[in-house]
Order: structure tokens, then sequence, then C-alpha cells
């Protein structure tokens, strides 16, 4: 007999984003989440765990969370979880998410990786601008910003800002301050509210097209003879000077 759980899931994999583990399942109910199936090889460790790091979500998780056989669980995911928890969602619509990127007056940065190559750098950038209030995260080039291993470096916080993959030419409106070692260091300068700040390859720094576009250049503080920073540590540092001088609130 087929287990239903697997029937649904099977049913639903193929259109919906994946949320490995219990911290990415929680981040995204948190943030409004439509999440139609959700399993775990445990129940009573899983509410447990949601009791102690999450009462907030702990009763939606005790009607959402399905017990399933280990092996059924391990055939649902790349590669198991510690939590055991994995859950299917419903991605946020793309023209809701271009709306947010697009609406002015913002009142936060949208963050724009240029043809980015490492997707646990993606998920770290995602986190960040997350947990800066940050408008969105665009990515340009071919990483699908949504991958599974995305959002699991993101712990399902793309729910919380606006993720989307776009072209050059279809960026969103503002002042483009991109990072370049030949920049202005930054902290001479203020970032606006409607700034768009872009990070470069982590191998090749900003492509041509969207140097072009660019606004400013700018440079974080850096010791000589260090050739650069990671990635989320660069955006980080960034949004971290942004939030010095603004009075919006999170």
């Amino acid at each position: 007999m087929t287990d239903p759980a697997a029937a649904a899931w099977h049913r639903l994999a193929e259109t919906s984003v994946l949320l490995d583990g219990f911290h990415a399942l929680k981040h995204a109910l948190r943030f409004g989440a439509e999440v139609p199936l959700a399993v775990t090889t445990d129940r009573e460790a899983a509410l447990t765990l949601a009791a102690e790091l999450a009462p907030d979500v702990r009763d939606t998780l005790d009607a959402l969370l399905t017990e399933v056989p280990e092996n059924t669980y391990r055939s649902f995911v790349p590669r198991p979880h510690p939590t055991a928890v994995a859950a299917l969602a419903v991605r946020p619509a793309r023209e809701a998410n271009l709306q947010k990127l697009g609406h002015t007056p913002r009142t936060a940065p949208v963050i724009v990786l240029d043809n980015p190559r490492n997707l646990g750098n993606a998920g770290a950038v995602i986190r960040l601008a997350a947990g800066f209030g940050a408008t969105g995260v665009v990515t340009t080039g071919t990483l699908d910003p949504w991958h599974p291993t995305v959002v699991r470096a993101g712990a399902g916080l793309h729910y919380a800002t606006a993720v989307e993959r776009l072209t050059i030419d279809e960026l969103p409106s503002g002042p483009v301050f991109a990072l370049d070692p030949e920049g202005d260091d930054i902290r001479s300068l203020k970032l606006p509210d409607d700034a768009v700040l872009a990070f470069g390859s982590e191998r090749s720094g900003l492509s041509a097209e969207l140097r072009a576009r660019t606004d400013h250049l700018v440079a974080l503080p850096m010791r000589p003879q260090v050739s650069s920073y990671n990635l989320a540590t660069s955006v980080a540092m960034t949004l971290y000077h942004w939030s010095t001088s603004t009075a919006a609130p999170l």
C-alpha cells in the first residue's frame, strides 16, 4: 500500500519549495509561507524542539507534521538534516516579489548578487538580508536563488524578503552602489534607504553590464595584502554600515 504522505510529497515536490530542516520550516511559517505538507521521523522530538526554540509556531506544527518512516524521509531530501524535519511550501508569486522590489519609496536597500556561483553563499546573503530587513535579494546570471541548497543555507528566510532572479535591465530603480576595491571608502559615505547594493561574482567581480549601470563604486576597509572578503561577509559589513545611519525600523 502506498504511504499517503509519500504520495502527497511526490505529487507536490516538483512545483514546491523544499524546506530542509526544522529551522527552515520555522522561519517560513513565521513569515507567512503556505505549507501544505511537513514530515518528520519523530513528531514528539520535533514538537519538543518547537516548544523550546519556537513556541510561537508549536501549535501550527502540531497540526501540520506527519510522522513518516526514516527511509521515507530520506527519500524526500538530498541529505538528511539533523532535525529530521522536511516540508514543502508554495513559492511566493513572482509578480508579488517584483512589486515589493519595485515599490517606491523604499525604506531599505535591495541586494544584488551579480552572477553568483556558490549556492551556500547566496543562501547566507538571503539570511543576512532578512535579518537586516532589506527589501529583497536579486541574483543575475544562472544561479537559481530558490535552489534547495540556497533555501537550506538561508534557513527558510526567503519568505522574509523578496528573492528573485533578474537581468541587469530589470533591476529595481534606485542609485546603484557597487562594491569594488577601487571604489570610495564606504566609511566616507552614507548609503540611502533606496540604494541598490551590488556585489560581484566570487571569482570575477562585477560584470561589465552591472558596472555600466553603477552610480557609485564603494570599497570596504581591508588590510593590505588581504585579497578579499567572503561574499556574505561583504554584504554583512555593507548592510551594517547602512543600518548605522538610518532610522528605518526593522
